[in-house]
């Protein structure tokens, strides 16, 4: 463990995660906070575990039109249309301010792709970049193949990973759909290609409707849905990955308690990372490190970590 980890106020939480410390295991999802900088007034960032990136592409993107985001009951829908400035502009101006501002925190960039070889050109121009790993978003629409999804297809799948795994030794995540019929085969599919990690889930497709314009609420139309009906989706497909592999995961959705961060981390995740929670209480993530401390000295003040994959099974 590094020496700054082992004497942090929070020594209880820290996690190894591809072979980089983590001083807890509280991330911020991809397109929670940007690249960090429209939040650093309102939450210290670098108490946290780390942020993942809004997605990176090889040129910007525009986005979805507005109104991108709507509220339901239930959670929240969005479709931002994986806007950003493009890997350009990430590399030369939003990185280096991580850097400086997140000395502790670790950095993970969301890559994204259109075709199987832009995830390695957009690595590609990362290197050298203080980056600690690569989370692929493969839920993205494969325009070679009509718009399917990268981890629906295996081939697809493959693909994109051995050829982001040829260009960098940084930890590979891949991030995964809940909407994959065998998500377990696809997590091992990514693991035989070179992944080290998997991080589940990504938000599930749905449609929200303004009743008096009969219209769909968002911009785009459809959406991802995510917020605290997630959060047993993404569980079990946390505990549905743990027994299909054994490499590390980010656990994600509906993440709003200590209690939620415990399920994902029994069900067999290293680290979780909050997105809705985040954007509907900004300050939530840092609430959670000190609540999960003070979970660990009210449980015999052993290490976060030791709950992982500790889930006990019916045997009826």
């Amino acid at each position: 463990m590094s020496e700054s980890v082992a004497r942090g106020p929070h020594y209880r939480l820290a996690v190894e995660f591809c072979g980089v410390w983590f001083q807890n295991p509280i991330l911020l999802a991809a397109g929670t906070a940007a690249y960090g900088e429209e939040l650093n007034e309102v939450v210290n960032l670098d108490r946290l575990g780390g942020v993942i990136t809004k997605a990176v592409s090889l040129e910007p993107r525009f986005g979805a039109p507005a109104p991108r985001v709507a509220e339901f009951d239930g959670g929240m829908i969005n479709a931002v249309g994986l806007a950003n400035p493009g890997v350009v502009e990430v590399r030369e101006r939003h990185l280096p301010w991580m850097r400086r501002a997140l000395p502790n925190a670790r950095t993970i960039v969301n890559v994204i792709g259109f075709q199987t070889d832009e995830f390695p050109r957009v690595i590609e121009q990362l290197e050298g970049a203080p980056v600690h790993g690569f989370e692929l978003n493969v839920s993205c629409p494969n325009t070679k193949a009509g718009g399917t999804e990268f981890g629906a297809d295996p081939c697809a799948l493959r693909e994109v990973v051995s050829g982001a795994r040829s260009v960098t030794k940084l930890p590979l995540i891949v991030k995964l759909s809940p909407t994959l019929t065998d998500i377990g085969g696809a997590a091992r599919t990514a693991v035989e290609a070179g992944a080290d990690a998997i991080s589940v889930v990504n938000t599930i497709p749905g449609l929200a409707i303004d009743v008096e314009r009969r219209r769909p609420a968002l911009g785009y139309g459809t959406g991802g849905v995510s917020g605290p009906g997630l959060l047993p989706v993404g569980v079990l497909a946390t505990w549905k990955v743990r027994r299909a592999t054994d490499v590390p995961i980010i656990g994600i959705g509906g993440i709003s308690s200590v209690d939620a961060v415990l399920q994902y981390l029994i069900a067999g995740a290293s680290l979780v990372a909050i997105g809705t929670g985040a954007l509907r209480d900004p300050r939530l993530p840092e609430r959670l490190v000190n609540g999960l401390d003070a979970w660990c000295r009210d449980h015999e003040g052993g290490a976060l970590s030791e709950l992982t994959g500790t889930l006990e099974w019916p045997t009826t």
